[in-house]
């Protein structure tokens, strides 16, 4: 029987400086991601051992400095180099984001998605 299990981290506060205009970008702002990964493992593999499993305490750790690594104009160039290297990074499978600005006035906030496997990532 073949399983597949996913590990979420919902609403992941990321510090960027992003933004078209260079006024946007001289001010750090915070984004939200969440992002959904499928470990090469079936959860049964890892045989409750935390060295076969992806430690999401590190991917927060490590999106956070990828966010911080450099500026941006675009949440869709953001959310690209986080799933590049989370497939780079991880035993994973796949990976979907979703990552949220929030910067238009009368709305919650703007969102980009993204749904990558190591198959697409080159």
């Amino acid at each position: 029987m073949k399983s597949s299990g996913n590990i979420e981290i919902r609403g992941l506060k990321l510090t960027t400086f992003i933004g078209v205009p260079e006024e946007e970008r001289a001010s750090s702002q915070e984004l939200r991601l969440t992002l959904i990964m499928t470990p090469w493992l079936e959860f049964r593999q890892m045989a409750d051992e935390i060295g076969k499993t992806i430690n999401y305490a590190d991917v927060a750790l490590d999106l956070q400095k990828v966010a911080l690594s450099r500026p941006r104009q675009l949440i869709e160039t953001l959310v690209e180099d986080l799933a590049d290297h989370l497939l780079a990074s991880y035993p994973l499978a796949s990976v979907r984001l979703s990552l949220e600005k929030f910067i238009l006035p009368d709305t919650d906030f703007v969102a980009v998605h993204l749904e990558k496997s190591v198959a697409s990532s080159d």
